[in-house]
């Protein structure tokens, strides 16, 4: 009985060890890029300095203290809210028909597969130059198909009104296609029984989808829509080359707004706390999220 206790032990510490090895690696990594800088914005958030000088000038919770009054910041976290709430409503729905679609059409529709996953292939920044040019004020698709009815130029990205919504449906048009994919790995996990045993039933294609595959997959929408959440409340890259933030502020986001004080102003310290606010805001309301989720589930 002793020696096999012994063995046991030396079996988990074994495990321990190798788990230790495997690990390690990862840990580094995470530590290296994740929580180091994570912990060097907060520090670097508490002083006044300018990136690029060694002097730096410590002023507490100053840069805080700013962040909390800075109109501009919460219009920009307006801003992304506005992103998040349309992109949950357009891109799930659309990535979720497009599946169905496919589904149901069977292989004789996989060239739409190709087709449209095309967008998300394609560089956010190449995106925004095609439809900056493709939605320009003069020779715009708009404006060209305004001009054939009579009208005048059509100014969507310039517009205070419609530039924020204009982006919403590029970026829509971009990412629906991976909740395309994501939707059609739902469908995969369905077994066919389930359809074959609903279509013996007599439940027709509709039926079936509202009654038979939308409940199963409802794991995966929930999860789609924590993807997609985060991913708008981050979003940087395809609005700064569309519109800059502009007009104004009406298409500015934290993201945007943290870059222009950190790079273009040269005020390293507040784009830090505007990061830091990014980080704490982004992770309450994923937080707040998942358990609304989660409780629901469990109801």
């Amino acid at each position: 009985m002793e020696q096999k206790a012994s063995l046991a032990i030396q079996r988990q510490r074994a495990t321990r060890k190798a788990a230790a090895i495997f690990l390690a690696p990862v840990m580094i990594l995470l530590v290296v890029y994740i929580f180091y800088p994570i912990i060097d914005t907060f520090i670097t958030s508490t002083y006044k300095w300018n990136g690029i000088s060694a002097n730096k000038t410590f002023i507490g919770l100053g840069n805080w203290s700013t962040l909390i009054h800075d109109m501009n910041f919460w219009i920009a976290f307006k801003n992304n809210m506005i992103i998040m709430i349309l992109s949950i409503i357009i891109q799930i729905p659309l990535g979720l028909a497009m599946a169905t679609f496919l589904d149901f059409g069977g292989k004789k529709l996989n060239i739409f597969k190709v087709l449209w996953f095309i967008p998300l292939l394609m560089s956010s920044v190449a995106i925004g130059f095609l439809f900056s040019y493709a939605l320009a004020t003069n020779g715009g698709i708009f404006s060209t198909i305004s001009k054939l009815f009579g009208g005048g130029n059509i100014d969507l990205l310039g517009n205070p009104k419609f530039a924020l919504y204009t982006v919403i449906g590029v970026i829509c048009w971009q990412f629906a296609p991976f909740y395309m994919v994501y939707c059609m790995a739902g469908y995969s996990n369905i077994s066919t029984d389930v359809f074959e045993a609903s279509r013996i039933d007599g439940a027709t294609r509709g039926q079936y989808f509202w009654n038979v595959a939308l409940p199963l997959m409802i794991p995966s929408l929930k999860s789609a829509a924590i993807l997609s959440m985060v991913g708008s409340l981050k979003y940087f890259d395809l609005i700064y080359v569309m519109t800059g933030g502009g007009p104004g502020t009406s298409t500015e986001l934290m993201a945007t707004y943290m870059y222009k004080n950190s790079f273009s102003q040269f005020n390293m310290g507040y784009g830090s706390a505007i990061a830091g606010g990014m980080f704490i805001l982004i992770s309450l309301i994923a937080l707040f999220t998942m358990k609304i989720l989660n409780r629901n589930a469990e109801d």
